[in-house]
């Protein structure tokens, strides 16, 4: 049971992950700016995160892993950042509903020793 638990909350954050990456591509192609602009904001600032995440989070593999407080603390950034790109972007519930699930995930991993 407790196997079947970790992989779930395991599967989440990956989709959480992916889920962030999307939310900021959102952001910046809804902008209301010249469509060069929301170009580059759409496709840079999700490859942008995506290469913080490589980094110093990337599952066991980062050349900069981060421990203790201050993987927690990056993973509530970069978390919050995706809530916030998609209330930013004019899905406010989505972004609560992101935000809540993250949470709920985390504290999930946390009792099961996945941190």
């Amino acid at each position: 049971m407790l196997t079947m638990v970790k992989g779930a909350a395991a599967a989440l954050m990956f989709f959480l992950e992916l889920g962030v990456l999307i939310a900021l591509a959102r952001w910046g192609f809804t902008r209301e700016a010249n469509i060069v602009v929301r170009i580059l904001l759409g496709l840079g600032t999700p490859a942008a995160f995506a290469t913080l995440w490589g980094l110093f989070m990337a599952g066991g593999k980062a050349p900069y892993q981060l421990h203790g407080f201050a993987r927690g603390a990056f993973e509530v950034v970069w978390f919050g950042a995706g809530a916030a790109a998609l209330a930013a972007s004019g899905l406010v519930t989505a972004g609560v509903v992101f935000a809540v699930v993250y949470v709920a995930d985390a504290a999930l991993r946390l009792l099961t020793n996945q941190v």
